[in-house]
């Protein structure tokens, strides 16, 4: 495997979760670069599931490290929660997980105003899980959050919790919403930060000294490339990175150690919360689509929105990121399908176009142009190679290949470990 960093190429929930699962059966570290606990990343072995929101899927394989990289931002009183849900399940974590210095943290007081805010917005509103994410990042930018490491220093801990803590119950105050218990809350963190501290270090060596000793490293990404703060469907999209790039800004990567570049795709498409999405059923169309994907999002539970695959958007992300190699998942839920659509160009106001439009409002007035494709109606979850595939399902994700640009190497037909395969053709 070398070094490759994994992504997902729609709008998240494309199933990342169970494919870094497959992929770290020989990893040695496994990174996690961008995003906070408003990820969920599912997998499932055997009769267990596993529900992961900030800690790297790799923690399910034994020995690998697994790091929360500097691009992250933790929520500490969430991650000891998933320390300690892991370690009830016979999971071992703290000698296997380390914690960038640089990291950002989350307090309630950002969830607070995350939610605050977005309730403000009334019809207007982005999406967002309210886990307070962006406010968490906006303090990065403004140079006044604080970091993992302030975790080693309790007096400049409390120092500087107890001043943002003040700014944010003003800020709460003027749209009229309650206060936090800033003792209550300096509690609890005070309680946390040792034993989160004792994770805390300079994550960049672990993993330069990793990729110079020649071992196996994943970077495992967040939510999708249409999230993506700088090339989502903004202002619909998260407040990081979710693109290629984000694993050398938030992982301590340079780019030219990247191997491999695998791209996740479901065999149709998905999104949660607002913004323009070209494919989208609506009606019984999306409602049995959703109920046969068990379309729910990991973190939130609300319903994903749903639709056929959109070969324009992929191409797109394919192109960007450089993806060398597609997973894509949940083929199963097309199985029961007569009939296809993929959707292989776009219309604007009458002009056929090739390409995503970077402004959001045109891509909302988008009408999508679909070919049609005969489905296989016949089971594929006990399918373990591409020859036992059915013939139309090979051509369908033939043609999502030739499409986009990308070669399919990893197939997913369920949500349990055993249900994937790699394409060798």
């Amino acid at each position: 495997m070398a070094t490759t960093v994994l992504i997902g190429v729609q709008w998240g929930d494309e199933g990342k979760g169970k494919i870094i699962d497959v992929l770290t059966e020989n990893a040695d570290l496994v990174v996690r670069f961008q995003g906070g606990s408003n990820a969920g990343h599912t997998v499932e072995i055997g009769d267990q599931k596993y529900v992961l929101h900030l800690i790297p899927s790799g923690i399910l394989r034994a020995p690998s490290t697994c790091v929360i990289g500097n691009g992250v931002v933790i929520n500490p009183l969430t991650l000891l929660e998933e320390i300690e849900g892991l370690e009830e399940r016979g999971i071992e974590v703290r000698t296997r997980l380390q914690i960038d210095a640089r990291a950002h943290l989350v307090f309630n007081y950002h969830r607070a105003l995350d939610g605050a805010r977005e309730t403000a917005k009334g019809d207007k509103m982005i999406g967002t899980t309210k886990r307070g994410i962006g406010p968490s990042y906006a303090d990065k930018a403004n140079r006044i959050g604080l970091r993992a490491c302030d975790l080693l220093r309790p007096e400049r801990l409390e120092a500087k919790f107890r001043a943002q803590s003040k700014l944010y119950n003003e800020m709460l105050a003027t749209l009229g919403q309650e206060q936090l218990d800033v003792e209550a809350e300096w509690a609890a963190l005070q309680a946390v930060a040792p034993q989160l501290g004792a994770l805390v270090t300079d994550c960049v060596l672990t993993v330069q000294n990793a990729v110079a000793g020649g071992d196996d490293v994943l970077f495992e990404g967040a939510q999708g490339m249409w999230l993506d703060i700088d090339y989502g469907t903004y202002p619909y999209v998260t407040s990081s990175n979710t693109s290629v790039g984000g694993a050398c800004t938030g992982g301590g990567i340079a780019p030219r150690q990247i191997d491999e570049v695998v791209g996740v795709v479901k065999a149709y498409t998905t999104r949660v919360g607002e913004g323009p999405f070209p494919t989208e059923l609506l009606g019984a169309e999306g409602e049995a689509l959703r109920k046969a994907g068990n379309e729910f999002g990991a973190t939130t539970g609300r319903p994903r929105r749903c639709g056929w695959f959109d070969a324009v958007a992929c191409r797109y992300a394919v192109m960007l990121n450089g993806v060398d190699t597609l997973a894509v998942t949940k083929l199963d839920v097309l199985d029961d399908m007569a009939e296809l659509q993929i959707c292989t160009g776009y219309t604007l106001d009458g002009e056929a176009i090739d390409d995503m439009p970077a402004d959001s409002e045109d891509l909302g007035r988008i009408q999508a142009v679909y070919e049609s494709h005969p489905g296989w109606q016949t089971r594929t979850c006990d399918v373990r190679c591409w020859e036992d595939l059915p013939a139309n399902a090979q051509s369908y994700l033939n043609r999502l290949s030739e499409l986009i640009g990308a070669r399919v190497g990893i197939v997913s037909t369920g949500p349990a470990r055993v249900e994937t395969f790699y394409v060798n053709k």
